[in-house]
């Protein structure tokens, strides 16, 4: 059962926008959050901030109190990991500076998988991507959906099955920077870093304890402990992990489009007793026993 995590407050600090990979744009993903029962929203769209300034706005006219977020990728000893930025001064100049390091990063990324993919045969496939993701930087999602567009797959999951998944030609890490740098970005920008969506890296146990550890080391203060497409097993194991290793804990939807409830805006399985919201840890705390 997915319920808001607490009876007046709704959380939810990981979902995206047509500013990066989202079917929403921000306006009206918020005014979707709030159709659903959130009260407090982070838009966290990869490497990038530009859909802040107009979820702002719909958030102030529809009762969500809006959390600056991103999503940045890093590597972590060859991997591929997102860490979700939560609460940092988005007007900070060294943060806005490396922002736009990784908006060229993802534009340089993208050109190597049209590289890659070009045995396919889609002519202008670098165009296409980018009006499919709206004139933004193509991620996979986009290329996904050129493949099936063109015919060369019958569905997104063939796309990313047989071209665009992990260990797959399209499938380009090199660009990303070191994990230690990321969180760097984000605490000098007095924002708190949090470790995302853990469990979908695939990792072992073993191998997850020790990129928390390295993940704490370079100063990551929380982890998403409840996020979608998650067992209970893996929420049991998160909670322990984040109890034991003393983080803060945090949550999110991962939003991306509407019709697939099991990511839905608000629909979070409450977390487990006994964990540290990192929302207690913003700048200005949410304080979930005052009333809304």
């Amino acid at each position: 059962m997915t319920i808001p995590q607490e009876s007046v407050f709704c959380i939810d600090l990981h979902c995206h926008s047509t500013a990066s990979d989202g079917a929403l744009p921000p306006a009206d993903l918020v005014r979707r959050a709030a159709g659903k029962g959130v009260t407090h929203l982070a838009l966290t769209d990869h490497d990038t901030i530009e859909g802040l300034s107009e979820a702002r706005a719909e958030a102030a006219a529809s009762g969500v109190q809006l959390i600056n977020g991103t999503e940045l990728s890093c590597l972590w000893k060859t991997q591929t990991i997102h860490i979700v930025g939560l609460d940092f001064d988005a007007d900070s100049p060294a943060f806005r500076q490396a922002l736009a390091q990784q908006h060229e990063n993802r534009w340089a990324r993208a050109r190597m998988i049209v590289d890659r993919l070009q045995k396919i045969g889609v002519t202008d496939l670098l165009d296409k991507a980018t009006a499919a993701s709206g004139g933004e930087v193509p991620g996979r999602p986009h290329f996904a959906r050129v493949l099936v567009d063109e015919g060369k797959v019958k569905d997104s999951a063939q796309a990313f099955k047989r071209y665009l998944g992990a260990g797959k030609p399209g499938d380009v890490r090199a660009f990303w920077p070191d994990l230690a740098e990321v969180v760097q970005w984000i605490t000098d920008a007095g924002g708190i870093a949090v470790l995302a969506h853990p469990r979908k890296y695939k990792l072992t146990a073993t191998k997850l304890r020790s990129l928390v550890h390295d993940f704490i080391r370079a100063g990551g203060r929380s982890i998403e402990v409840s996020t979608s497409g998650q067992s209970s097993g893996d929420l049991g194991f998160l909670a322990e992990l984040c109890r034991r290793q003393e983080l803060l804990a945090s949550q999110g939807s991962d939003f991306h489009f509407p019709g697939a409830p099991w990511c839905e805006l608000g629909h979070i399985t409450k977390m487990p007793d006994g964990l540290e919201p990192v929302w207690h840890h913003f700048r200005e705390p949410v304080d979930c026993s005052a009333p809304a």
